[in-house]
């Protein structure tokens, strides 16, 4: 893969309703109490992370790239554009995989703010952004059960495979 230093770095990106704002360790304070929802994790596992232990993930994941430089990170926040306010999160893990540049994908609505739309939004436009990086390849782990995240994942023109990960089907487009 490039250099991820030479790697463009996760711009602001605006759809018709919300804006994608690069993730910075300050977020995690406005971040902590949306994210701090058992509920989120019913189809991932796992439990929300304290304000300190999100600070340091995003940390870490503010560097841009994984300590091996193979991995390129990509995070966002997604904000509604009418009032700024933060509704979620997505993500894009960039890797090279037999030559082609590949991106895993993911995104995470705040419970108060799920069925609106967001999600699909905000993954449509970070994945337009990441097709005019050269991303050949798009990859989602999904839930079985998961109808919303699978209709995101749809919605960006992804399919499910035969493959399944910790429980979660791979979808790929």
């Amino acid at each position: 893969m490039a250099n991820p230093d030479t790697w463009p770095e996760a711009p602001a990106l605006e759809g018709r309703r919300i804006r994608l704002q690069p993730l910075r360790v300050e977020h995690a304070q406005e971040m902590a109490p949306l994210l701090d929802d058992p509920g989120l994790h019913a189809f991932t596992g796992g439990k929300p992370a304290n304000l300190a232990e999100l600070r340091e993930r995003y940390r870490r994941q503010v560097v841009g790239h994984s300590p091996d430089s193979a991995q390129r990170w990509l995070n966002w926040i997604i904000r509604r554009l009418d009032d700024g306010r933060a509704v979620g999160t997505v993500q894009a893990t960039v890797t090279e995989e037999a030559g082609l540049l590949t991106a895993e994908v993911a995104w995470v609505i705040a419970t108060a703010h799920q069925g609106h739309g967001y999600a699909q939004e905000a993954a449509k436009v970070m994945v337009a952004w990441l097709r005019r990086q050269g991303i050949v390849t798009l990859v989602a782990h999904v839930h079985p059960d998961h109808a919303a995240s699978a209709a995101v994942a749809r919605s960006v023109g992804l399919a499910p495979t035969v493959t399944v990960v910790d429980g979660e089907a791979r979808w790929e487009g």
